[in-house]
């Protein structure tokens, strides 16, 4: 309204147009003099908002205002959560939101000598690698195909220890995932590591239960036609797929597809703030977890 008012002052007196469009004269004075001198909150909203858009830039533009907030405050920058909502809202800045489903990616392996599920959804662990969960998924590539991504995850610190990108859901896909887990772990490895997955042929197919006997791993497998069982791996998944692929309008290739994977592996676990990490990235979480602590401590009760 303002705007409007300038334009015709050359013609008009301000008090000639603001009486025509039935708009208050004190309050056009007011909008004026709130250009050249802002208020307090105008002055710290605007050096906010520079904060504000450093982290949401930062993060890939995935965080929303809690985890805006968050890293403001590790950083030592006090603002009150409202205020990062509502200085994000004005701005036009949000998080990323899970717009797709997976279609079925589990095909259930024979029920003879299946294991037994020895988690029963209780997905905590009481120190790094004594409960891995890991899961596949799909990514859509541009010229229709699909290639899949398997994940293995440490229920701890909700690190991801191993992953792989493949064409194809051979048991090799998952097979590789838990050789970079068992490579990445190798020095803090606990004799109570529980490895736990659906039922998909991947994970119950000998040759992986084999790899986990030699290792040393016990293996379960959540029970039949209920994701619960595996709700963790789950949850890596959609975030995979919210953070990571879905900001993408169309992956080529397999390539493509291990790039943005690495890329994202890398954030998630050393930036990305996690609540279950008590707002800490995971890796960071349990670097705390082991200062003081050379030795894997006694399994829970």
């Amino acid at each position: 309204m303002t705007r409007f008012v300038d334009e015709r002052r050359d013609e008009y007196s301000v008090e000639k147009i603001c009486e025509v469009i039935e708009f208050p004269t004190s309050t056009y004075y007011a909008a004026k003099k709130r250009q050249t001198h802002p208020s307090r909150r105008g002055v710290t909203d605007e050096d906010m908002v520079v904060e504000i858009r450093r982290v949401w830039q930062k993060s890939g533009k995935r965080y929303g205002a809690r985890k805006v907030y968050r890293q403001l405050r590790r950083e030592g920058i006090e603002v009150a959560r409202c205020t990062v909502e509502r200085l994000m809202r004005r701005e036009g800045m949000s998080g990323l939101v899970a717009t797709r489903r997976r279609p079925r990616t589990t095909v259930p392996g024979g029920a003879a000598g299946r294991p037994t599920d020895l988690v029963d959804r209780d997905f905590r662990a009481p120190a790094p690698n004594q409960l891995w969960v890991t899961d596949l998924t799909y990514v859509p590539l541009a010229d229709g195909r699909f290639c899949y991504t398997a994940f293995v995850t440490d229920a701890f610190s909700r690190a991801i220890v191993g992953w792989q990108v493949s064409d194809s859901l051979h048991t090799e896909l998952a097979l590789d995932a838990l050789e970079m887990a068992l490579g990445t772990r190798q020095d803090t490895l606990s004799a109570a590591l529980v490895h736990h997955g659906d039922r998909g042929v991947q994970y119950t197919a000998i040759r992986y239960a084999q790899r986990l006997a030699d290792a040393g791993i016990a293996q379960s497998v959540g029970r039949k036609g209920d994701s619960y069982d595996n709700a963790l791996a789950e949850s890596v998944n959609a975030l995979y797929k919210k953070e990571a692929i879905d900001r993408h309008d169309s992956l080529n290739d397999t390539r493509d597809v291990i790039h943005v994977t690495a890329e994202w592996v890398y954030w998630y676990n050393n930036e990305r703030l996690h609540s279950w990490c008590d707002y800490r990235p995971p890796l960071e979480y349990e670097q705390v977890f082991w200062q003081g602590r050379p030795v894997q401590p006694p399994t829970a009760a």
